[in-house]
């Protein structure tokens, strides 16, 4: 049984930089996360062990510690006052590229369009990027895509938002405005991007897919998905824990991907205990 890796796969610069910002509080109990930093649940076990508290991403309570950290998927610009009028401080560790999805969006209500925005209606991201708008609008299914008295559409789209499902979602939008002008900004992050591009590559060589990360993750789930609509025997699993031999019956190439906020570490132990299982297997047929 041979294993191979995707040349692109597990964390993602945003989520990294977030960590390394983590690993320099030396007071993590003064220290609430806003929500969850990433939904892994790996990741956050790591952060309980630290004693960062944790407030829910659907609160409204105003932390009682000093500081509150803002997670890699952002808030909006109406919760950071909230937070600052409290007295907290605020240490940001925003993906870059939500940054980039927030002031798109911004740009292109400032330019007079009505603004919608692909993906997930109640993901944090998304929750983030809809509250500084004015009658925005979530679509995340060509379902929801309907008729708008609006002369100007302005989309954006969650980051982890497959490429092809933003194209369709366009189109359909378009086609059902055929009076507006739609102007689409892709927000789409670029490691979500080459994650995928690198098990579109992957995908023809082999005949099972094991996907690593957090079965909340939006990206990851996306990656089992892609393996599942290819006819490919597919496992999603958090980590090498949840793994079983007799999935691997009669395989002979298994691939192995990871999502964006997946560590290192755990993408490595499933691809040991893989490639311990693969030679064990080769002996015992020798």
């Amino acid at each position: 049984m041979q294993i191979l890796r995707a040349v692109e796969s597990g964390m993602c610069f945003g989520v990294r930089d977030a960590l390394a910002v983590l690993d320099g509080i030396a007071e993590p109990v003064q220290v609430t996360l806003h929500g969850e930093l990433v939904h892994n649940p790996e990741v956050l076990a790591l952060l309980d062990r630290r004693g960062f508290p944790r407030s829910p991403e659907a609160t409204r309570a105003v932390p009682s510690t000093p500081a509150v950290l803002v997670t890699a998927h952002g808030i909006s610009e109406r919760e950071r006052q909230r937070l600052l009028a409290a007295g907290k401080q605020l240490i940001d560790t925003t993906c870059p590229l939500v940054k980039k999805a927030h002031a798109a969006a911004q740009q292109l209500a400032r330019d007079g369009c009505r603004v919608v925005v692909l993906g997930k209606r109640d993901h944090v991201e998304v929750r983030g990027l809809v509250e500084d708008l004015v009658d925005p609008i979530v679509v995340g299914s060509p379902a929801e895509v309907a008729a708008w008295p609006a002369r100007l559409l302005g989309v954006v789209a969650q980051t982890t938002t497959r490429a092809e499902v933003a194209a369709e979602l366009v189109a359909a939008i378009r086609a059902a405005n055929p009076q507006a002008e739609v102007r689409f900004v892709d927000t789409i992050c670029a490691p979500t991007k080459a994650r995928i591009e690198a098990l579109e590559q992957l995908l023809p060589q082999i005949d099972a897919l094991v996907v690593v990360g957090g079965h909340d993750s939006n990206n990851t789930r996306q990656l089992a998905a892609r393996g599942v609509a290819a006819g490919i025997d597919t496992v999603h699993v958090e980590n090498v824990r949840a793994l079983q031999p007799g999935w691997f019956d009669g395989r002979s190439c298994v691939g192995l991907t990871a999502g964006t906020s997946t560590l290192a570490r755990t993408i490595d132990e499933v691809h040991g205990w893989l490639l311990r299982l693969a030679a064990g297997r080769t002996r015992s047929s020798a």
